[in-house]
């Protein structure tokens, strides 16, 4: 009995000193969760300084993103609303041997709650910011808000996430949200969030991959949250943070303004007016088009920002020019507000019209997946074709001639053109120069941009009569562009 008595209390204090020495479960979700203590936060608000890339709007198709210097930024993030609030300082880095405006202070305040998206900004002339609704830039600031660490942990909990070891120790974390957006996460041996990806839908590149990557973490005011962060988008980094302080189950309350929760978008229309015979300006709110009626074909100048805006314009087109294909698309530039409706032409049997320098980005860009939001040329299939230039290039149907020319040392693109009608002495561009709204200040000084707008007109000696601006409020006289540049350039003919 005594034998069995000491058996037994040996493999009690044995099974003890076992349970007390066992190792601690580190690099899974569930020790991440204990780690950073998702189940006791509800919000938090983090403070940094660092540079916000702007997305979609390199100089050069080649480069990264433009950087701003970040002098504060602050995120407010809810996970029960949900709901966010980023703001932030920020001011463009200049660029050498790159001419542009001066940098001006910029103080954005996004915001986002449950399925509404706003800006808050001052109208012109006034100082009390009012809301702006942003109904498209819902999900990408949801993105936001899931991506951050603590964010990853309570999204990968409540949608039954799977998980496998990584090599190296930690682990490999992917789960579904809302039925199609795909979220990865990497938890390393310390039961930290190392790194997020996920993807969101966009008009030039489909599927954009968005990976934030988390460094340095240590206990802020008992908070564990990384003390870097940094994220890219589409393959260059769009936000590098230097974290400072955080504040757990801050007070997070964003109520949706009644003009955001009743805000019905207005269907895309296109104005159309004359500038000459078969020239029809296709005016459209901020950004404008031109249709050029050939002998047995149309031309349109630029496709800007969406689907829906390339399909409205299309169907204007063929109402005001029936029974004729449109055979060519001009593009300006690279920028997205400026490509972003390149696809639909490529779909309605468009020959894309762009410097040389364009068309390896767009066959890229357009090769990517395009699960979350399929367009018309993913449904298609349709092989796109081109016809690149680098210096003076001409189309023509024998009869009227189009001509389109490289803006040559502007600081806002590398591969950038204007286009140009010279019987009817007109001019197409965007974003070097737009006509003032009626009644708006002139400029304290010109600028560069629209120098070298009218440097390159009398380079290359354009008799220009009218200025068909695809930016602003309309059609100007070369005259207008003289007066906004003041002394900086006069006719030397």
């Amino acid at each position: 009995m005594r034998n069995i008595l000491s058996l037994v209390s040996f493999v009690i204090v044995a099974t003890t000193f076992g349970a007390c020495a066992a190792p601690e479960e580190t690099g899974t979700l569930q020790a991440a969760a204990r780690v950073l203590g998702t189940a006791e936060l509800r919000s938090l608000e983090y403070t940094a300084t660092g540079r916000w890339f702007q997305f979609g709007q390199a100089p050069n198709p080649t480069l990264p993103w433009p950087a701003f210097d970040v002098s504060s930024f602050t995120a407010s993030v809810s996970y029960e609303a949900p709901a966010a609030r980023v703001q932030m300082v920020r001011k463009q880095v200049a660029e050498p041997n790159r001419e542009r405006p001066a940098p001006v202070e910029q103080r954005p305040t996004q915001l986002a709650s449950g399925t509404y998206a706003w800006n808050l900004a001052a109208a012109p002339g006034s100082t009390e910011p009012v809301p702006q609704p942003q109904p498209e830039a819902l999900e990408e600031r949801t993105m936001e808000i899931w991506t951050t660490p603590h964010g990853f942990v309570k999204a990968a909990l409540a949608n039954n996430a799977t998980s496998q070891a990584a090599e190296g120790g930690g682990s490999d974390v992917s789960f579904a949200m809302g039925g199609k957006y795909r979220y990865e996460g990497r938890i390393n041996a310390a039961s930290h969030v190392e790194r997020v990806r996920t993807w969101i839908d966009n008009t030039v590149m489909g599927d954009t991959p968005i990976e934030i990557a988390y460094s340095d973490y240590r206990d802020f005011g008992g908070v564990m949250f990384p003390g870097r962060i940094a994220r890219t988008q589409g393959g260059y980094p769009t936000l590098e943070l230097n974290v400072s302080s955080v504040t757990a189950n801050a007070a997070v309350d964003l109520p949706v303004p009644d003009d955001v929760r009743n805000f019905t978008p207005q269907p895309v229309t296109v104005q159309v007016e004359k500038l000459a015979n078969g020239v029809h300006y296709l005016r459209g709110g901020s950004h404008h088009s031109v249709a050029i009626d050939q002998r047995d074909h149309i031309i349109v100048v630029e496709a800007p920002q969406h689907e829906a805006r390339s399909e409205a314009v299309i169907a204007k087109v063929k109402e005001i020019i029936p029974n004729k294909p449109i055979r060519y698309l001009i593009n300006t530039h690279v920028h997205f507000d400026h490509s972003g409706g390149l696809r639909t032409y490529v779909a309605e049997g468009a020959t894309i019209v762009t410097h040389a320098m364009n068309r390896p980005f767009y066959e890229s860009a357009w090769a990517a997946p395009r699960t979350l939001n399929p367009d018309r040329l993913a449904k298609s299939k349709t092989t796109p074709a081109f016809e690149t230039f680098s210096d003076k290039h001409v189309l023509t149907d024998g009869k009227r001639t189009v001509e389109i020319y490289p803006i040559v040392g502007n600081g806002h693109n590398d591969a950038y053109a204007m286009v140009y009608l010279p019987t009817e002495k007109i001019l197409m561009e965007v974003d070097a120069w737009a006509p003032p709204a009626p009644g708006a200040a002139p400029p304290t000084s010109p600028s560069p941009f629209a120098v070298n707008l009218y440097d390159n007109i009398q380079r290359l000696k354009l008799d220009v009569r009218q200025i068909a601006a695809l930016h602003g409020p309309g059609v100007a006289q070369l005259t207008d562009l003289r007066t906004a540049l003041g002394q900086t350039a006069r006719p030397t003919d």
